[in-house]
């Protein structure tokens, strides 16, 4: 079967503590960038087998190299600054992610993360599949505001040097050898929240075209993607030491999300933050969905009763046959990790795949 899988996942797991600590050592210059290096590709390793073990065809690095799931990425692109974040806030947490801004001219000048890949690639029989932001991420959280005006007095020249920076990092992954890549993007379903939808405005857009510009762009960074590369895209509310930012269900996007040249959605449904299934009646048939219905935010295990009668629920607006099931988001977008467990984690997991096999081969 091509990607997406009946049973996938969405990529960042839980740092081990071994891992941890080796990342806290580097950061305070007690351990060489080489032994801390080795401390990842063990991880990695260990977080492999436990995939296949588990049944998953999809494996992915766990994103154990990155503190977090889209800065390190965008923070290699030419002409992009981290700065703190003014809001909307995750709730309950003092600590907030920085945002990316764009302080100059964007450019792909070189490979981003291909080495990361490349080492996933040569230690999974399966699938390997990779991460990364999805191109709406240098514009959703600062807007026009978080634009350099003298680098970009009009946007439609950002918009463009978005997709070709774009287009040269997923080529550079292609001839990696990735036949899986994922875009993370939580513009869309962050514009179903009416705060979100204000916060726009604020920054001197208009949260109305947003979903077409982000749907327009990311089309024109897929236009080369490399012959038989599969690419889905995850949607979140957010993801953050379990907490989250957004609510709204997809009703607002789902028509502009649904135009993307993707093979598949990975979508939040873990809980009624997330709406109801109705908008998936816009999915183009042939598409897959890929229903988060399992959370990551806590440890307690679903019912599967439960998660079939969803699917169930699901399969009214899209056929069976173009369904999955995954988690709704990674247990550890950011190096802190969700509240729950390494164990919780993995029969989570474990239990998506014996669910697809019961729901798919049945």
């Amino acid at each position: 079967m091509k990607p997406p899988f009946r049973a996938d996942q969405v990529g960042s797991l839980l740092r081990p503590p071994e891992l941890r600590e080796a990342r806290a050592r580097a950061k305070r210059g007690e351990l060489s960038a080489e032994a801390l290096r080795a401390a990842e590709d063990r991880a990695i390793r260990d977080a492999v087998t436990r995939q296949e073990a588990t049944g998953l065809h999809s494996i992915t690095d766990g994103e154990f190299r990155r503190d977090w799931w889209h800065l390190d990425f965008l923070g290699r692109l030419e002409g992009v600054t981290m700065k703190e974040n003014p809001g909307p806030k995750f709730q309950n947490t003092e600590e907030q992610p920085p945002i990316a801004a764009v302080t100059g001219k964007l450019r792909c000048a070189g490979p981003i993360m291909t080495e990361h890949f490349a080492f996933l690639k040569s230690v999974t029989r399966q699938t390997p599949k990779f991460t990364i932001p999805s191109p709406s991420m240098l514009h959703l959280r600062g807007g026009r505001n978080a634009i350099s005006r003298e680098a970009y007095p009009e946007l439609d020249a950002f918009w463009a040097d978005v997709a070709l920076a774009y287009r040269d990092a997923i080529a550079h992954l292609g001839r990696a050898g990735c036949n899986y890549l994922q875009l993370d993007d939580t513009s869309f379903a962050y514009l179903c929240d009416e705060k979100i939808q204000a916060n726009c405005r604020n920054n001197g857009d208009d949260p109305a075209k947003l979903p077409r510009t982000y749907a327009d762009t990311i089309n024109a960074a897929l236009e080369a993607r490399p012959a038989g590369m599969a690419v889905t895209m995850h949607t979140c509310r957010g993801n953050f030491k379990s907490t989250w930012v957004a609510s709204g269900g997809y009703e607002p996007v789902a028509e502009a999300m649904f135009s993307t040249d993707i093979d598949g959605f990975f979508m939040e449904f873990d809980n009624g933050r997330a709406g109801t299934f109705e908008p998936l009646r816009f999915v183009p048939r042939g598409k897959k969905v890929v229903l988060g219905l399992v959370t990551t935010k806590q440890g307690e295990l679903e019912d599967k009763d439960t998660l079939k009668r969803r699917i169930g629920a699901a399969a009214k607006f899209v056929p069976l046959e173009d369904l999955c099931l995954s988690p709704q988001c990674g247990f550890s977008s950011t190096h802190h990790g969700n509240a729950l467990s390494q164990q919780e984690q993995w029969r989570k997991l474990e239990m998506i795949v014996e669910l697809a096999d019961e729901v798919w081969k049945s």
